[in-house]
């Protein structure tokens, strides 16, 4: 295996698991990291870190950022962010993968990109609806920080570390996979009486 392979791989996956926070946010930030040549996408990607891409990335992302700190609108995105998150961080996954084939490289950027995207989302969504169901919907701006400060923070980390990046993802998605299968877990014994 090629180290830029891996570095690459740990990219787009890094980026792309980030839209599982915020779908517009680690678009943003790999567009600006490209357009600053931080880091570099495959042939036909470039226009992510066009001017009009990043015009209307940045307009997208204010909009977006903005919108989760309205009580009933929060839950209403996470209703279309699932489906967004899973396109977006296939996008982007596919778009830093550097591999030769299309049809692998899109299809490990679905598996990869599209899948880790897909997961946080839904871990993201069971917490705004847990906080919801407990606070009435007065702690989900803490927990909006909260998705847009890690959706920030491990896109800018994943241009400049990506293999560390990668490591702590990984943990997350692992966390959140192992809450998301014990919450479907039945017992059949019967609870013992006091």
């Amino acid at each position: 295996m090629n180290w830029d392979w891996i570095m690459s791989a740990c990219l787009g996956v890094g980026l792309a698991a980030c839209c599982g926070f915020r779908v517009f946010v680690p678009m943003l930030i790999a567009g600006i990291g490209t357009k600053l040549g931080l880091i570099g996408t495959m042939g036909g990607f470039e226009w992510i870190s066009s001017w009009p891409a990043l015009f209307l990335l940045g307009v997208a992302t204010v909009v977006e950022l903005g919108a989760y700190y309205i009580p009933w609108l929060d839950n209403a995105l996470d209703t279309i962010a699932g489906p967004t998150a899973i396109v977006a961080g296939t996008l982007l996954s596919t778009s830093y993968l550097q591999i030769d084939s299309p049809v692998l490289d899109w299809g490990l950027g679905l598996m990869l990109g599209g899948g880790s995207a897909g997961l946080i989302q839904a871990g993201t969504s069971l917490l705004r609806l847990g906080s919801t169901a407990t606070t009435g919907g007065l702690a989900n701006p803490i927990v909006s920080t909260t998705e847009n400060a890690a959706s920030f923070g491990f896109s800018i980390l994943a241009i400049l570390l990506p293999l560390l990046t990668m490591v702590i993802l990984f943990v997350i998605l692992i966390y959140i996979a192992s809450r998301l299968l014990n919450r479907r877990r039945v017992t059949f014994t019967k609870p013992a009486k006091p």
